[in-house]
C-alpha cells in the first residue's frame, strides 16, 4: 500500500484553500442556530460564482466528452469521499434522465462500493488502486477519465489521471484548489483541461463536503448536462430520452408526447405503445404521421436528434 510520510502530507495540505481558516466563521460556536445558518448559507452564496469564472475551462471539458462519446468512447469519474460520492451520483443519474447505457458514464471512488454508504477515508492514500480500476474496465484513447479532487492532492485520483493520460484517454481535473497551488502534491499534473473553482476556505475548516461539494455537484451538473444535450438527448428543454422506468418516468414521458405532440393523454399513450416506449420515436410518428420504422430510420440518420429527424434543424 502507498502512503506518504505524515510530514509529506502536513507540508502538502498546509497551504491549500481549502484546509485554510475562514475568518468569517471563526466564532461559529458562540452563535445562534438563526446565526449559524445564515452564516453557511453566506458562504454557499459564493460558490455558483466561483464556478461560473470557470466556464470557459468547463466548456472545453464538455467539447473533450462529446467528442470522445460521439466516437464510442465512455466517461469514467474517478474520486474519494464526497468527490467520490458525486461521480458516482452523477454517472447513476444519466441512464433514467439520458436513456445512456449505464457503462456510458462510470463513477469509480477510492474504497469500491462499500465507500458508498461509510466512510473509507484511507482508501483515498490507495495510489495503486485507481489505475488498476481503470485497467478492469479497459479504459483506453475512446474515453475521458474525470478526476475529482477538492485538494487537487488526493493520490488515488492524481495516480488514475497519470495512468489516463498514459493510455490516452483525454484527462480532466476538478479540483477546488488553483491548478497550480503551493503544496498540492504530485507535482506538476498534466491534464487536458483543468477546472478549479477557488471557493474559498469552508465553513468548518477542511470541511470540503460542504462548498467544494456544492462546487463539484455544480459542475458535474453542468458536465453531464451540457454533453448529452450536445449528443441529441434533449429537444428543446425536454429530456426526450428518458426510460420510463418508474410510474413517474412513465407519466412524464406521455406528458412529455402531449406537449410536443398535441395530442390528450390517451393519444400520447397511444403513440407510446406504437413506438415500443421511445418518447423520441413517439414525437415523430406523432409529428409527422409515419410509420414506427420510418421514424426509427430518421432518428438513426439524425444521429438521434428529434429536432433534425423533424426537418427543424437550421444550423
Amino acid at each position: 500500500m502507498t502512503r506518504r510520510g505524515d510530514r509529506q502530507v502536513f507540508d502538502e495540505i498546509s497551504g491549500l484553500v481549502t484546509e485554510a481558516v475562514n475568518p468569517r466563521t471563526a466564532n461559529l460556536d458562540l452563535k445562534s442556530i438563526p446565526e449559524i445558518l445564515a452564516l453557511i448559507n453566506d458562504e454557499d452564496q459564493t460558490v455558483p460564482g466561483a464556478v461560473r469564472r470557470e466556464i470557459d475551462a468547463i466548456a472545453r471539458a464538455v467539447e473533450l466528452v462529446v467528442g470522445r462519446l460521439a466516437r464510442g468512447g465512455r466517461l469514467f469519474y474517478i474520486g474519494a469521499g464526497t468527490s467520490g460520492r458525486l461521480g458516482v451520483l452523477d454517472a447513476a443519474e444519466c441512464p433514467p434522465t439520458f436513456g445512456t447505457d449505464p457503462k456510458l458514464v462510470q463513477g469509480l471512488i477510492a474504497g469500491g462500493h462499500e465507500a458508498l454508504w461509510r466512510a473509507v477515508e484511507g482508501a483515498e492514500d490507495e495510489a495503486e488502486a485507481a489505475p488498476a480500476a481503470l485497467v478492469e474496465r479497459g479504459v483506453g484513447p475512446a474515453d475521458v477519465v474525470v478526476g475529482v479532487a477538492a485538494s487537487r492532492r488526493t493520490p488515488f485520483v492524481l495516480a488514475g489521471l497519470r495512468h489516463a493520460r498514459q493510455v490516452g484517454a483525454g484527462t480532466v481535473l476538478v479540483a477546488m484548489n488553483a491548478a497550480h497551488s503551493p503544496g498540492a502534491g504530485g507535482g506538476e499534473l498534466e491534464v487536458d483541461v483543468a477546472i478549479c473553482p477557488v471557493v474559498g476556505p469552508e465553513v468548518i475548516m477542511g470541511s470540503t463536503r460542504m462548498k467544494a461539494g456544492t462546487a463539484q455537484k455544480l459542475i458535474l451538473n453542468l458536465i453531464s448536462t451540457a454533453s448529452m444535450i450536445c449528443l441529441g438527448k434533449v429537444y428543446g428543454n425536454l429530456m426526450v430520452d428518458l426510460r420510463a422506468t418508474s410510474r413517474k418516468l412513465a407519466e412524464r414521458a406521455k406528458r412529455l408526447v402531449m406537449m410536443t405532440v398535441g395530442v390528450d393523454y390517451d393519444g400520447a399513450a397511444q403513440l407510446l405503445e406504437q413506438a415500443g416506449g421511445s418518447v423520441k420515436t413517439a414525437i415523430v410518428i406523432g409529428r409527422l404521421g409515419v410509420t414506427r420504422e420510418e421514424a426509427e430510420t430518421r432518428l438513426q440518420a439524425a444521429q438521434g436528434w428529434v429536432r433534425r429527424a423533424l426537418g427543424e434543424d437550421r444550423r
